[in-house]
């Protein structure tokens, strides 16, 4: 994003190579990169793009914190560059999931901003409060009674959504390719693809594949992939002090300074009907939340049920995933298996 042009690889640490994410490059270990290139740390979400960059190596930085490097051509990047000129960057530093919500608040409207254009006529029996300028609609399917409300930001509906009559969507929103929303008031999110959401759902990042399928409230919270919230499963976002919202992730105590802060999905995450969760709750990858209502603030990757100890077998999660997957017209790979079960390996094991 620094440079306005897609990523051509992503790398990570070994136990994530070869992760799988339709659209993207594949993720590998890291390597020697040839320029021209931009180095961008996954910790960093920029505003705009970068300024003129210069003809030697960079490090980009942001309040005094490397967030990239800039390889000109005719050089290799390998690593930190010892004594390279720092250039700032402007955007939002991310010190854990629970800042995409800062980024979200802070970028999505300037973003979104910049993806006006071309757009389908918004259809009769649409109310529009706002500017109708600030709607982009490509091929996107609108029964009659929807309100689009630009007041506080633009909306963006990609290529196969469908908004059922009654949904209420305020701006700034933006909604990904074949994504489906059924009922409720939706407003300050990205969301998408191939996602299916109802009920009161603000300030929310859905990476995708997601199922929000009934009521309940999901507010300032992050949806990993695949993640399914049963009926009626709501979120606090907001704790009765007022006070800034604490993470307690595997006994450790994190402070996030964020006075509203729901809750955050890991990948393949899901919950029973009517279950609750408290401001800042952390629900790892893979596990499935039924015991009880309100459901602990951690909940262990993989774990089966929520207040106890117990985890899902392998064999188990996969199966679940040949079943759920193709309902979303996604091929269960072997490649796709093998990551999923080093990734199991790698979040079930004794620390």
């Amino acid at each position: 994003m620094f440079v306005g042009t897609e990523a051509a690889a992503i790398f990570a640490l070994p136990h994530l190579a070869g992760f799988p994410e339709a659209g993207v490059p594949p993720v590998e270990a890291r390597r020697p990169v040839a320029g021209p290139a931009v180095i961008g740390s996954s910790t960093f979400a920029p505003r705009g793009l970068a300024g003129p960059l210069p003809d030697a190596p960079a490090r980009l930085t942001h309040d005094g914190i490397t967030v990239g490097w800039w390889v000109p051509a005719g050089t290799t990047w390998t690593g930190p560059v010892a004594n390279a000129q720092a250039m700032n960057v402007e955007g939002v530093l991310l010190r854990g999931v629970h800042d995409l919500i800062s980024a979200l608040e802070q970028l999505l409207r300037d973003d979104l901003l910049k993806l006006l254009g071309d757009s389908d006529a918004v259809p009769k029996g649409s109310v529009v409060l706002g500017d109708p300028a600030w709607i982009a609609l490509r091929e996107a399917s609108i029964e009659p009674g929807v309100v689009f409300d630009t007041r506080k930001g633009p909306i963006v509906l990609e290529s196969g959504v469908e908004v059922q009559s009654g949904v209420r969507l305020e701006g700034p929103l933006w909604v990904g390719a074949n994504t489906r929303l059924v009922g409720g008031v939706i407003r300050n999110s990205a969301i998408g693809p191939w996602c299916v959401v109802h009920g009161e759902v603000s300030t929310t990042a859905f990476l995708g594949y997601a199922n929000k399928s009934h009521h309940g409230y999901l507010g300032h919270s992050v949806l990993g992939r695949w993640v399914n919230l049963g009926a009626g499963t709501t979120t606090s976002n907001l704790k009765s002090t007022y006070g800034s919202v604490r993470l307690h992730v595997a006994g450790t105590k994190l402070e996030t300074g964020h006075q509203f802060l729901g809750s955050l999905f890991g990948d393949h995450a899901k919950t029973a009907i009517g279950m609750m969760f408290d401001a800042g709750s952390v629900i790892g990858a893979g596990a499935s939340v039924f015991d009880g209502v309100r459901a602990p603030k951690f909940i262990a990757p993989f774990t089966w049920g929520g207040s106890s100890a117990e985890r899902m077998t392998l064999e188990g999660f996969l199966a679940t995933v040949e079943r759920v997957l193709p309902r979303r017209n996604v091929h269960v790979t072997d490649a796709t298996r093998s990551y999923l079960r080093r990734a199991f390996d790698w979040l079930t094991r004794s620390p």
